[in-house]
């Protein structure tokens, strides 16, 4: 999941105070801030700049309607120096996103089994502007290698979030390498614009992607 704001009344009025809590996150992370792709803004288009990095049949997944008023959607595309069924072993685990989800502190299912239809419910480290999100598994295809799932509840601000995640192997070299792209849509908060939105949830996607790649590369190496 993303690092979602705690709906307050100071963060709801005070934009520019809430613009400095999501921008200081990553940061505080030792994450970059600066958004990693752009959005895109025509119906069926890919959200992000991720065209010619994944083949049609994958890309097809991040292809999103266009967001209507109030809404943003945007993609980062994350290199791992692992094959793709070391990737997709970490990535598959929808009851253990802390695997490799760096601000995640706690997760538990409360309805499923791990398939498609499982909602989990996902805490947040401390310290952060969010608490804790319930999010229900939209694809789990261990084929095609991709992961989908849909925030429906929670204590956060952003609603109507959707995030798909894909794994294949990188055409430079299929055997040792992968390509891992993560999109999403969302509505935008009260109080925020497009651009606070997705430089916010781009920073931490692409700080997650990150620690997906050390897990999996690490994960490789000692299998």
């Amino acid at each position: 999941m993303p690092c979602i704001p705690a709906s307050s009344p100071s963060s709801i009025q005070h934009h520019h105070h809430h613009h400095r809590v999501l921008g200081s996150v990553g940061a505080g992370m030792g994450c970059g801030a600066e958004a990693a792709v752009a959005a895109a803004t025509t119906t069926g288009m890919m959200c992000g700049a991720h065209h010619g990095e994944v083949p049609a049949e994958v890309a097809r997944h991040h292809e999103h309607a266009e967001p209507g008023s109030g809404q943003c959607c945007s993609a980062v595309v994350q290199h791992v120096a692992a094959p793709a069924a070391a990737v997709w072993s970490v990535v598959r685990q929808f009851d253990q996103p802390q695997a490799y989800k760096r601000f995640v502190r706690s997760c538990a299912l409360v309805a499923g089994d791990g398939g498609v239809g499982t909602l989990r419910e996902v805490h947040v480290v401390s310290g952060l502007p969010a608490a804790s999100s319930r999010e229900r598994l939209e694809i789990l295809d261990d084929e095609s290698h991709v992961l989908s799932f849909r925030v429906v509840g929670g204590e956060h601000r952003l609603k109507n979030y959707l995030s798909v995640t894909t794994v294949h192997p990188s055409p430079a070299a299929p055997s040792s390498a992968t390509v891992v792209v993560e999109s999403y849509v969302v509505d935008v908060p009260a109080g925020n614009t497009i651009e606070d939105t997705r430089v916010f949830i781009d920073t931490i996607v692409k700080c997650n992607l990150q620690s997906l790649a050390k897990t999996a590369e690490k994960l490789a190496a000692t299998s």
